[in-house]
């Protein structure tokens, strides 16, 4: 099959295109000859910055925007999160039940990006599709509910193809922990915050790799189960030094110095900014080592789509604006 072609005549709708793992979706399945379409709020503004997107106005919050939304299309990309972390309790669930109810009205495939979220200390060091999933944090909880509610689906005719991977990174990434944490966007590169401790492992995952697994992924959907959830090994920083040292190389400065991320400073601010109550529920993912089994990927598809890391970084920097 032409991996080029195998999208022509099918839409795909894109839950969340102006977002991280949305944009990157969006990119790839065009790329593969899918039409996309992409539902905003402000789609004739978005219209402007993406114009070979086909823009539907609406809200991933309304049941009947997405229906409308979705009308003839192959799949549904769900890359919609509310913002900051905030907010979950009240947005998520709608949201994956409005994506679930158009889905099963026009027989799309759901592409979900699955969080380590799901999974409490418990399950550590390595994760795999059948690990227990017993999460200690509110949005790890949430995020259960989320996946139970797509399984529960399948067993309606709703398929859906779940893809699990570590902290993402990568041009358009938005919010994430490289481009919050390791790096300051739009400042040339001094030092490196690192939110681990030295000696333990960490999971990545780099935007395009993650998008162009789905994207396999979809050719291959009615060989797949209804549930089908499957976990990328990404990149697995075994030391938690792996990153820096790639970011350190990226930019010629093999002496950079590293620092430890200030996460004694961040239960004083959580009573004043919610954003730092919300990675306080997060430390423990950086205190274990973790890692994602995917062998049961690597048996789907051949191999998992693997950029070089060198590349990898040096193209999340330059999307950054921290290199030229």
């Amino acid at each position: 099959m032409n991996m080029r072609s195998e999208g022509v005549g099918k839409t795909v709708l894109v839950l969340g295109a102006t977002g991280g793992i949305g944009g990157a979706l969006a990119r790839t399945l065009q790329a593969r000859g899918y039409e996309i379409a992409a539902l905003h709020r402000r789609a004739a503004e978005m219209a402007i910055h993406h114009p070979d997107y086909r823009w539907l106005a609406g809200d991933a919050m309304k049941a009947s925007d997405v229906l409308a939304a979705a009308q003839g299309v192959t799949a549904i990309v769900h890359g919609v999160n509310p913002p900051g972390y905030q907010r979950w309790a009240e947005l998520v669930v709608p949201m994956i039940d409005n994506t679930i109810a158009a889905a099963k009205a026009v027989g799309a495939t759901i592409l979900m990006p699955g969080t380590i979220y799901n999974y409490g200390p418990d399950a550590f060091p390595l994760l795999s599709e059948a690990s227990p999933q017993h999460p200690t944090t509110r949005k790890g909880k949430i995020r259960v509910a989320l996946e139970q509610r797509l399984e529960q689906a399948a067993g309606q005719g709703v398929q859906t193809i779940l893809v699990r991977a570590g902290d993402f990174f990568g041009p358009g990434a938005g919010n994430n922990w490289f481009a919050q944490a390791l790096v300051k966007p739009g400042k040339p590169v001094s030092a490196i915050t690192l939110p681990g401790r030295r000696g333990t492992g960490h999971s990545w995952a780099y935007l395009p790799d993650v998008a162009e697994s789905f994207a396999r992924l979809l050719a291959l959907r009615e060989s797949l189960p209804g549930f089908a959830r499957f976990h990328m090994r990404g990149v697995y920083d075994a030391d938690g030094l792996v990153m820096a040292r790639a970011i350190a190389e990226a930019v010629n400065m093999p002496r950079l110095k590293t620092r430890r991320f200030p996460w004694p400073l961040v239960p004083l601010m959580a009573p004043f900014l919610p954003l730092f109550r919300e990675l306080a529920e997060m430390r423990y993912l950086w205190r274990e080592d973790l890692r994602l089994d995917n062998r049961l990927l690597v048996e789907t598809l051949g191999e998992e789509p693997e950029t070089p890391l060198a590349e990898a970084v040096r193209t999340t920097l330059v999307s950054l604006k921290c290199l030229p």
